[in-house]
């Protein structure tokens, strides 16, 4: 039966997180080290006692808007002080944050603000034209009279930990929020904890968040920092020089990184990127979109190859982890179950599948299961019994490791015969002129889809289409060569750093005609 239950079990990050009869948080951490930096970002930092007394400011500025417990809150705002400030000043009310990505125009945060039923926003003045679909909304405005209002406000006298709802993509419809399972503060607790356990990650660390806070996988790494008493420096946005920048000046340990960071940071110079030290970095974990196996050999080779650790988990939980170690005994694996989670590889009839037979994967979660906001239906598609998928397909080794091929929705049939994408990308990465790619289908009369192939050839590159499908068929079957190739400058790639395929299929649309 190709099913695995387990937990971190090779590979040594470094010393243990904390001594058991440390408490977490931030209000421990102000009362054991208040001078401490919780946050840094630019010239600026916040200690503990300023982040700890901030919140509680803030918790009272969000209960004069007539937040509550229970209530929830809508926070849109770019990576900064504010977003913690605010998210773990919900926290103190017992309210529950909903992060909203600043991408979203008025429509798509008017949607998530009521779909959520959000009691108040947080904004900044130049994303609060995305609050026009719901002017009625109290809201308060980081940079109009945000300082004044926290400074007058009374501390509000209460410990909790955040609680967040945050929304998934919405590739296929509707952004849709997830809603944790019951005791979600204590299980946060706990998690947070397991975290910093399993990583290595103690209060000396220092960590730097590269991704949106907005999402989950950046939120969840700050977050352990900060309930570990150690250090994150904030990265407003993202770039590749201005990281290498920041490892060197405030010696970072550990950092959270997405596919497309390891690419963008391989694409500089070799003399620019040697201009800076990275040997404080000691563990570089990374998620969200699979990860070709030549550039994460590529970047292992750049930070050491001891450094990078990579999951596999979803907003709505599970997850597994895989080492250095084991990585290169599995190359393109995502790793074993972990924290008391299940792995299972499933038929579309629910049948468990052998080791290497591709099916969905489902994930029988350690922790009270989720459910989608408000939709009952979804809720019910996503589980068989007590395990749940979120269209991830892939199969499990003879060892257990997990391999994911691709998102279901992202499978093409053509001529009848299914194919997999993401196994022409990691062929395409392969080619010394590719910097990135992405293959999908579009309609064709005669094949029902088409395998097309969006490159981003390399900076002076020459590549021509033939090239591109010589190299494919040279090594994959003539079946899964792209019959469509085009070149663009840089690919569009979604905040989190997935590339952005919905986006290519639209443009798709209008030049077929169709």
């Amino acid at each position: 039966m190709t099913s695995l239950s387990g937990s971190w079990a090779t590979g040594q990050v470094g010393r243990p997180a904390m001594s058991s009869d440390i408490q977490y948080g931030i209000t421990a951490s102000a009362g054991q080290r208040p001078g401490h930096p919780a946050l840094v970002l630019g010239s600026e930092q916040r200690t503990y006692a300023q982040l700890d007394d901030r919140a509680r400011r803030v918790a009272g500025v969000l209960a004069g808007l007539g937040v509550g417990e229970g209530d929830r809150i809508g926070v849109m705002l770019p990576n900064s002080f504010e977003w913690f400030e605010v998210v773990h000043g919900a926290g103190r009310l017992g309210a529950v944050a909903v992060p909203v990505n600043v991408h979203f125009k008025a429509a798509e945060a008017g949607w998530v603000l009521t779909d959520s039923g959000c009691k108040a926003a947080v904004v900044t003045p130049d994303l609060a034209g995305s609050m026009s679909e719901v002017p009625s909304l109290p809201r308060l405005v980081v940079g109009e009279g945000y300082e004044e209002a926290v400074d007058a406000a009374a501390p509000y006298d209460g410990d909790g930990w955040p609680t967040t709802m945050v929304y998934t993509s919405g590739t296929t419809g509707r952004p849709k929020g997830v809603v944790p399972g019951g005791d979600d503060l204590r299980r946060t607790a706990a998690g947070m904890a397991g975290m910093g356990a399993r990583w290595g990650f103690g209060p000396d660390d220092v960590h730097l968040l590269v991704g949106p806070a907005y999402h989950s996988g950046p939120a969840a790494f700050a977050q352990t920092h900060l309930a570990l008493g150690a250090t994150v420096v904030i990265m407003p946005r993202w770039d590749a020089e201005s990281c290498l920048a920041l490892i060197e000046r405030h010696r970072v340990t550990n950092t959270h990184m997405v596919p497309s960071n390891f690419i963008r940071i391989l694409d500089l110079d070799p003399r620019t990127r040697a201009r800076y030290d990275l040997s404080s970095l000691r563990v570089v974990l990374h998620a969200a979109a699979p990860c070709p196996v030549p550039v994460k050999r590529a970047f292992m080779d750049l930070v050491g190859p001891e450094k990078v650790f990579e999951y596999f988990g979803a907003t709505e939980g599970g997850g597994t982890a895989i080492s250095p170690q084991e990585w290169l005994e599995h190359p393109g694996s995502v790793g074993r179950a972990i924290g008391g989670n299940e792995i299972v590889i499933l038929d579309d009839e629910g049948r468990v599948l052998g080791p290497r037979e591709v099916g969905l994967v489902y994930v029988r979660p350690a922790t009270a299961p989720f459910r989608y906001h408000r939709d009952d239906e979804k809720t019910s598609a996503a589980f068989k019994d007590d395990r749940f998928t979120v269209g991830d397909m892939g199969y499990l080794d003879e060892d257990g490791y997990l391999f994911l091929t691709d998102r279901r929705a992202d499978m093409v049939i053509t001529g009848g015969v299914n194919v997999y994408p993401r196994e022409i990308e990691d062929v395409l990465y392969l080619h010394p002129d590719v910097a990135d790619c992405a293959v999908y289908g579009v309609p064709d009369e005669r094949w029902g889809e088409a395998l097309k192939a969006v490159v981003q050839p390399r900076a002076g590159a020459s590549l021509d289409e033939d090239q591109v499908v010589a190299w494919c068929r040279e090594r994959l079957a003539d079946y899964k060569r792209p019959r469509l190739v085009e070149f663009v400058a840089e690919l569009p790639r979604d905040p989190n750093g997935k590339i952005a395929k919905h986006r290519l299929r639209a443009a798709d649309v209008p030049e077929r005609g169709e």
